[in-house]
């Protein structure tokens, strides 16, 4: 009889049994030459390693490399940032020197000539005097103005309105404007008519050509002043050309410069009162537009600035002119017999507004403190026809004042707020609330009509 390992079955299980143990012995041998690998590497091991460790040294150094050339270009850029910074800090304080020293100057003349109006009261040299003081006042108030606009155009905060503007219709308020100062000069201006439409902010474009037109007959002792409009591609090219005295060619980038007069041979009495602002505000409304403004000029020829704003198809939505306001008539003056409440924490200017009111025949109450509600009404029960409230009362503004003003008098009191803040911030709450709007400086007609038009 045959054995088992005979038989099929017994060599299959026999062969079983051999690789089994041989796979045992192999994984015994295969972990002994790893370890022994791991612990002796061989040259072609170590020659694998320096090549991955050289890859890794350069991809380091490359990244290195690159950080620090991102680290040198923060540098430069922080470097031209402190010089710009530094240029500039230099450049306001030179500007404030100038803008406060030229401020002085009409201050110094009005307090002369109240001191000289005080030994003549009520003589014949009364009536100039106060013309003078007048026209100091008016001189600061300009310098002021357009030191603020110059402040906002910087900090950029004055944000371009773009829209349609009739070229027409600026045109012609510009010689509608400019005629008594040409005339009065003795010189002529020939205001051209256009039928163009443009794209760009319409006060900011009035108030560029305003300066242009204003320095050409400012400056301009004989002949003419031309304003006219080219048509140049997609722009419209504005032209205004005097025969003045003309500008140097080293000089036409220095104009637009603060405090900058170039013709200092002009006395005052011709070239009338300023600091040398108006063109620097012309170059930066010029920049906010992203129009482009250049200069010709020959001396003892004239000059010829040009300012290039695109032309529009689309139709003109509004009036681009400034509203005038209108002198109103003292027949139909509603502002008579009412009663008026005037607050501000200034007495001075509480006493000045109060006067003017007067004077109109109109009844004004004045407070100095902005918790004077109680007070009010015990006083008034029916309450004021309208208020006059200055925008800041020591923590509390005209808003919150006139809203506890009229829930005193549980009724909807018609509120003018007046303000030096031109910022979008307080506009907003103010209108917000109810209630009308005026910026200081107010000049007394600018003040009558807003009244009239708050009362209505």
């Amino acid at each position: 009889m045959a054995s088992d390992t005979d038989s099929p079955g017994g060599d299959v299980q026999s062969l079983r049994d051999r690789i089994e143990k041989l796979e045992k012995i192999n994984a015994v041998l295969v972990e002994r030459i790893e370890a022994q690998n791991t612990s002796h590497p061989g040259p072609f091991a170590l020659f694998q390693s320096n090549v991955e460790l050289q890859h890794k040294v350069t991809e380091r150094t490359e990244e290195l490399n690159r950080s620090l050339e991102q680290i040198r270009q923060m540098n430069g850029e922080l470097v031209a940032a402190k010089n710009r910074a530094d240029t500039a800090n230099h450049a306001k304080t030179r500007f404030i020197a100038q803008a406060g020293h030229d401020l002085l100057q009409p201050v110094t003349a009005a307090l002369l000539s109240l001191s000289a109006l005080e030994q003549d009261s009520g003589g014949a040299e009364s009536p100039r005097l106060v013309r003078q003081i007048e026209r100091c006042l008016e001189t600061m108030e300009v310098s002021l103005l357009t030191l603020l606009d110059i402040s906002r155009l910087d900090s950029g905060v004055v944000k371009p309105e773009v829209q349609p503007v009739s070229l027409g219709a600026v045109l012609a308020d510009l010689e509608e404007d400019f005629a008594p100062v040409a005339q009065q000069r003795g010189l002529g201006l020939d205001v051209l008519p256009s039928s163009l439409v443009v794209s760009s902010d319409p006060a900011m474009l009035v108030r560029i050509l305003q300066n242009l037109v204003g320095n050409a007959l400012k400056y301009t002792r004989e002949g003419r002043v031309l304003v006219g409009v080219r048509r140049r591609g997609d722009s419209a090219a504005i032209k205004v050309i005097d025969t003045g005295p003309g500008i140097a060619r080293e000089n036409h980038a220095l104009i637009f410069e603060e405090f900058q007069r170039v013709h200092a041979h002009a006395p005052e009495s011709e070239t009338g009162p300023g600091l040398g602002l108006g063109l620097a505000i012309v170059r930066r409304l010029v920049d906010v537009l992203d129009h482009h403004l250049t200069i010709e000029s020959e001396l003892g020829r004239g000059t010829c600035f040009t300012l290039e704003t695109p032309v529009t198809s689309f139709a003109v939505p509004t009036s681009p002119h400034l509203e005038r306001p209108s002198a109103p008539d003292d027949k139909s003056w509603v502002g008579e017999g009412r009663t008026i409440f005037v607050i501000d924490n200034d007495a001075t200017v509480v006493q000045a507004v109060a006067d003017l009111l007067q004077h109109w025949k109109s009844r004004p109450v004045t407070y100095t403190k902005s918790g004077d509600a109680a007070e009010a009404v015990r006083d008034w029960p029916d309450g004021p026809d309208m208020m006059i409230v200055d925008y800041h009362l020591n923590e509390e503004t005209a808003v919150e004042v006139g809203e506890a003003f009229r829930a005193a008098f549980a009724r909807p009191i018609p509120i003018l707020v007046i303000t030096a803040d031109r910022s979008d911030e307080v506009a907003s709450r103010v209108r917000g609330a109810g209630m009308s709007l005026v910026y200081k400086p107010v000049q007394p007609l600018e003040l009558r009509t807003k009244v009239e038009a708050t009362l209505k």
